[in-house]
């Protein structure tokens, strides 16, 4: 009888045995995509809903997690929930306008509007570009900026507030392109600022501006020229 036992206990191990072989790999793997899973359930709970999300789809013009690499797309990564908010506002209403980006916040609810701020607000930012500056134009820019006080309403850093957008870091020539667009009136601020301000400026003096913005590492200062 014991001898029994001991047989069908080993044949039991070996089939034990013989299956972890067989699915062993099968089992760890299924381990390792519930695992996955458990992860992706804690980021949909982060990002406000299941995937695909209206983010996923910004990444094609304005980078991963908002995060531009393209001078002429905006980063919408670590802008101030109430400016981003505001401006799809703008762009749904026509306030702000742009063929595509109305049709994208036209078709966006109140709730996805606040979702999409509330994201890419808490995004890190970083430069969109690396920015190999002219002294000269560098230094221009620098007194241009210091002159017209952009700092009372952007911060310190450039980093916004409120409604005011971050600049420090964005691509050189979307900033140019806002710049003239407030210039000639195409663009309007609703305080009417920028509007005043940028009407000062040259074209030269746009580009000085943009490019010494765009130098600016996120959160820092001019140490992310190159």
């Amino acid at each position: 009888m014991k001898r029994a036992w001991i047989v069908g206990a080993v044949v039991v191990l070996a089939g034990v045995v013989g299956a972890g072989a067989l699915y062993g790999r099968d089992y760890l793997d299924g381990m390792h995509f519930e695992q996955a899973m458990n992860e992706i359930d804690k980021t949909e709970v982060a990002n406000g809903g299941p995937w695909p999300q209206p983010q996923e789809t910004c990444y094609f013009c304005h980078g991963t997690h908002g995060q531009s690499v393209n001078a002429w797309y905006p980063a919408l990564s670590g802008q101030p929930e109430a400016y981003l908010v505001a401006q799809l506002h703008g762009f749904a209403t026509g306030q702000r306008a742009n063929p595509y980006m109305g049709a994208i916040a036209r078709a966006l609810t109140d709730e996805q509007i606040k979702s999409l701020a509330s994201y890419f607000a808490r995004q890190t930012p970083a430069q969109s570009e690396a920015v190999h500056a002219e002294a000269a134009l560098d230094k221009r820019g620098m007194a241009l900026v210091a002159a017209k006080s952009c700092q009372a309403c952007h911060g310190a850093s450039f980093m916004g507030r409120d409604q005011i957008p971050r600049l420090a870091g964005q691509g050189e020539a979307y900033l140019a392109k806002q710049l003239a667009a407030f210039k000639s009136g195409e663009r309007h601020d609703p305080s009417g600022a920028m509007n005043g301000m940028a009407a000062t400026l040259s074209g030269e003096d746009i580009r000085a501006v943009a490019s010494y913005l765009a130098g600016l590492t996120p959160g820092g200062s001019t140490a992310g020229r190159q």
